[in-house]
């Protein structure tokens, strides 16, 4: 097969090809042959159709179709001659297409980048380190009595952290305005539910009571006719309650699989928790100190037909993460929202996999499993999910990159120059990039 290749501009190549005309001509003259045997058409026994007759009904459809065809394996058999590794699918163009004659046609599309990786000496990374106190244990608990904390009605004047139940009428120079009024609606107050001023106001009234309150919209409030607009609230309590937070029990610890109310297995559970969320944030956090090191490091070209596949999947992923399922066309999204970040995405995926070329890196087996069976812990029956996840290609596949990305940021860490930074159980956890 002929081949000439073009580069175009940056990563674009164009391969033209020639393929001689008996190729395709076979390839028709097969597939109408065997359609004749099959055709059942009105005056015509079963099979018998002359094949003047399915080639002129049908002649031009199956050259067109195997026309596609033959271009696409044409094209695969072309860059496997010319060893060149295309980034996404070609853009097809018939040059000559006449029937008697050579089929040629050419294909555009992008080629993966030359990735010249770094030195990692160079590279410079914090190491978080960070240890659990008896304080943060103290914490945890305290959050954990909170997070099953009950309400219990209280006499005299509303404090911060309490919750009480109002009816409000919101007035703009003495009318009311929309969205302005509720009855018995909860408030926890000190929680910002409301606007700025708003719940202060309510600090200090017991059940029963009422008051009038000014405030002011923030500029950037949602309601346009609302923006910075200073208004009265009419305030009613019904009702104040206090939150009243559990004994650490035998009870309160049974939720914990602590069964037999001992406080000091109970605090071992709550740390050994603690231990592997702990683990898990300063590994992701020192995982993307590593691979926005890696991106500052690197600049290259990137192909467009990548970074478009990136923004699709994104689009995706936000219309199943809000719930749009089929009812709404990702597509309606506008990639600049995601353009950015799916350039940084490319980006770094194409650094990751010359580093796993380059120093041949591996999944290795026995951390795979450890990390499987790290997740599995967390669960009731883990040899149960254990035996679902090494039966499951497609989920294993996912772990295993995983444990390479691990790798590779376990590789870069050994060469580049790691400051150690210590850091609180609360920043280590914390979202914030420490």
């Amino acid at each position: 097969m002929q081949v000439s290749v073009e580069v175009t501009s940056g990563l674009e190549r164009r391969l033209t090809m020639g393929v001689p005309a008996e190729k395709l001509d076979n390839v028709v003259n097969d597939r109408l042959a065997k359609a004749q045997k099959n055709l059942r058409l009105p005056g015509f026994r079963p099979g018998k159709v002359p094949m003047s007759e399915v080639r002129r009904r049908f002649g031009k459809e199956v050259r067109l179709e195997a026309m596609g065809e033959l271009m696409q394996q044409s094209f695969f058999e072309a860059v496997e001659q010319e060893k060149i590794e295309p980034a996404g699918m070609p853009r097809f163009e018939p040059i000559s297409m006449e029937p008697g004659e050579e089929v040629k046609f050419s294909a555009t599309f992008e080629v993966f980048p030359e990735v010249e990786l770094a030195d990692f000496a160079n590279l410079e990374v914090a190491k978080l380190v960070s240890e659990i106190k008896d304080e943060d244990v103290d914490k945890l608990i305290e959050d954990l009595r909170a997070q099953r904390a009950t309400w219990k009605e209280k006499e005299g004047a509303a404090a911060e952290g309490d919750r009480v139940n109002i009816n409000y009428v919101g007035t703009l120079e003495g009318e009311a305005f929309e969205g302005g009024t509720a009855d018995g609606q909860n408030l926890e107050l000190g929680s910002g539910q409301m606007i700025p001023g708003f719940e202060d106001g309510i600090v200090g009234l017991s059940a029963g009571e009422e008051k009038t309150i000014d405030v002011t919209f923030p500029e950037d409030y949602h309601a346009e006719n609302l923006k910075g607009q200073a208004v009265q609230f009419a305030i009613t309590v019904n009702k104040v309650e206090e939150r009243e937070l559990p004994e650490v029990d035998a009870e309160f610890m049974a939720q914990f699989d602590v069964e037999d109310g001992d406080l000091d297995a109970f605090r071992a559970e709550v740390k050994k928790n603690m231990e592997r969320t702990l683990k898990q944030n300063v590994e992701a956090k020192i995982k993307g100190k590593v691979m926005d090191a890696l991106v500052e490091a690197h600049e290259f070209d990137i192909p467009k037909a990548l970074v478009d596949g990136e923004v699709m999947r994104m689009r995706q992923q936000m219309v199943q993460q809000f719930g749009g399922g089929q009812q709404f066309d990702s597509s309606m999204l506008p990639a600049e929202l995601f353009t950015e970040q799916a350039e940084r995405s490319v980006r770094l995926g194409l650094i990751i996999r010359n580093i796993v070329q380059e120093h041949d890196v591996k999944a290795d087996e026995d951390k795979v499993r450890a990390h499987v069976e790290e997740i599995a812990a967390q669960y009731q029956d883990p040899q149960e999910l254990i035996d679902w996840v090494y039966s499951n290609p497609e989920q294993l596949q996912q772990l295993e990159g995983a444990v390479l990305e691990q790798q590779v940021v376990d590789l870069v860490m050994a060469k580049a120059k790691v400051e150690e930074k210590s850091v609180s159980y609360a920043e280590a956890v914390s979202q914030e990039q420490a």
